[in-house]
């Protein structure tokens, strides 16, 4: 079965059985390739698991050897949730396919992503008719708060992290997102991590995988 979107597949090893999958989305501009390398260490963790690290379904319009889940180009919040809303129909399909593919529920799914990524992953666990085993979004914000309300239908718990420092998405949206998921009865941990800009630290790569392992109970 060939998946809808050319993904970064990482294995568990030889003879070991797939119980629980990552889901990874990369940030604008970047790739499935880029953000697989988080896997080099938390693969040694989770044997169990296998990633799948998606490029986005539209080349990036500022960064044509990458990838986006939805055009920045135009700075429109009305033609930013519109084109977030087709991505949203791409990885529908995407994800169902990997279900299909490896015998999975979504109580064995981690959703991931960084940047925009990150705003893709809260999206599609909360309008989602089953939670999934939980999400973990870096450097990320929630797309548009009024439209999201009215289409969530469940409530995958989810950890946060943010650096301090990050000037390309302000870490007040980690605060502005953690409210909203609270006021509307989500399960969420936020990490804001010091001296980090707009990337995935160390510390950051470790408190999910800590958060992760948790959450799949290994």
């Amino acid at each position: 079965m060939t998946l809808c979107l050319t993904t970064t597949i990482i294995k568990p090893e030889k003879y070991i059985p797939v119980n629980n999958a990552i889901i990874l989305l990369h940030g604008y501009g970047g790739s499935g390739k880029d953000i697989s390398i988080l896997t080099l260490n938390w693969k040694r963790f989770l044997p169990n698991t296998i990633f799948l690290c998606p490029d986005g379904h539209e080349i990036c319009s500022i960064n044509p050897t990458g990838f986006q889940w939805f055009d920045l180009t135009k700075d429109d919040p009305e033609h930013i949730l519109k084109e977030s809303k087709k991505a949203e129909q791409k990885l529908d399909q995407f994800i169902n396919e990997v279900k299909t593919k490896y015998n999975l529920t979504n109580s064995q799914i981690c959703l991931s992503g960084f940047s925009q990524g990150c705003m893709m992953a809260i999206n599609l666990g909360l309008i989602s008719n089953e939670n999934y085993n939980c999400i973990v979004g870096f450097s990320g914000k929630i797309i548009n708060q009024d439209d999201l309300v009215k289409r969530k239908t469940s409530s995958t718990k989810m950890l946060l992290v943010h650096g301090d420092s990050d000037a390309v998405v302000l870490p007040t949206f980690l605060l502005e997102s953690e409210d909203f998921l609270i006021r509307n009865n989500i399960e969420v941990k936020k990490n804001m991590i010091k001296n980090c800009e707009h990337h995935i630290s160390v510390e950051a790569s470790s408190i999910a995988l800590k958060y992760i392992k948790d959450n799949f109970k290994i």
